[in-house]
């Protein structure tokens, strides 16, 4: 972690391979296929370190020598979330390490005249207040669609949820701190600003449309 993130609860990670691989994910030349591969690995390389919390029992297990004492997760239940669509590009890599998640849906768009985010589509796990949720977007640019997924998440009765993002601007972290303050941010990197058209500078352009090969 760098450590210069002024919020406590956003984690900013600055392990050398989580590091080496946004640099190549940002990079123009990174072609639709390499991009997907290295969202997927970076989601996978967020998600070990947003379940560091996980609570353990411990348990007994036979091995080919003896009986050892171990630990197993103390039956946590987790619920990966994105938003859609750029969210997609992370999740295959989350359920590579937690396979036994389920996975939702929220998607947003901003109403032209209100600016605010409208819910377009919703499907979540019907058991969703118990399970420790990872939304899952990569970009938090302006924050106000990370906002309102927290928020409609949490009427249809989730408690526990972190937000996981490749790439965050300023503006965004301190929309969604001041709209939601429990809520753990995860990301790889707090880029500078946010530029006139709502892009994250330097960022990586638009997420979507690199993750799908659109324009």
């Amino acid at each position: 972690m760098t450590g210069h993130v002024p919020y406590a609860n956003v984690i900013e990670m600055d392990h050398p391979l989580i590091q080496h691989k946004l640099s190549i994910l940002r990079d123009i030349g990174t072609g639709a296929k390499e991009f997907r591969e290295l969202v997927k690995e970076l989601a996978m390389l967020m998600a070990y370190e947003a379940t560091r919390d996980f609570q353990v029992v411990e348990t007994s297990v036979t091995t080919p020598v003896a009986e050892a004492r171990t630990k197993v997760l103390a039956g946590k239940k987790v619920a990966v979330i994105p938003i859609l669509r750029a969210g997609l590009g992370m999740v295959d890599g989350i359920l590579e390490l937690i396979p036994a998640a389920k996975v939702g849906h929220v998607g947003l768009y901003r109403d032209p005249e209100t600016l605010q985010p409208v819910e377009y589509y919703c499907k979540l796990p019907e058991d969703i207040g118990e399970r420790d949720i990872l939304i899952v977007d990569p970009m938090l640019a302006t924050g106000g669609s990370a906002a309102a997924a927290v928020q409609f998440l949490r009427e249809r009765g989730a408690r526990h949820i972190n937000l996981l993002v490749l790439i965050a601007a300023p503006e965004g972290i301190a929309e969604v701190v001041s709209a939601v303050d429990d809520v753990k941010i995860y990301c790889c990197a707090v880029d500078s600003h946010l530029n006139d058209h709502g892009y994250i500078v330097p960022g990586l352009g638009d997420a979507g449309d690199r993750l799908f090969g659109t324009k």
